[in-house]
């Protein structure tokens, strides 16, 4: 186990098709991690995603302020980023 890694006591019971048995298992094979550190780490991920999604979020006072602030600064003009947007892309090259 990892310094400062927790050690996994909780269970989560789940029911597989024959199909998404071999799935998991050799995407764990691919990647050489045992079939329970895939399904964690690809579940956490895809709990990352959907949680980023979402459109509500709570901030202290003093984080939302500089939330805020930030948004009410002007645009600032980046020459590089300007520069390269004005390039064309590598797949219109």
């Amino acid at each position: 186990m990892s310094a400062g890694a927790q050690a996994r006591t909780r269970r989560i019971h789940i029911r597989v098709t024959p199909r998404e048995d071999r799935l998991i298992r050799t995407g764990a094979k691919v990647k050489e991690v045992d079939v329970t550190d895939f399904v964690v780490s690809s579940a956490c991920l895809e709990a990352e995603h959907a949680l980023a999604d979402q459109r509500h979020f709570v901030l202290s006072p003093r984080a939302w302020k500089e939330f805020t602030d930030a948004l009410d600064r002007p645009p600032q003009i980046k020459p590089r980023l300007q520069r390269l947007f004005s390039e064309p892309s590598v797949l219109e090259r």
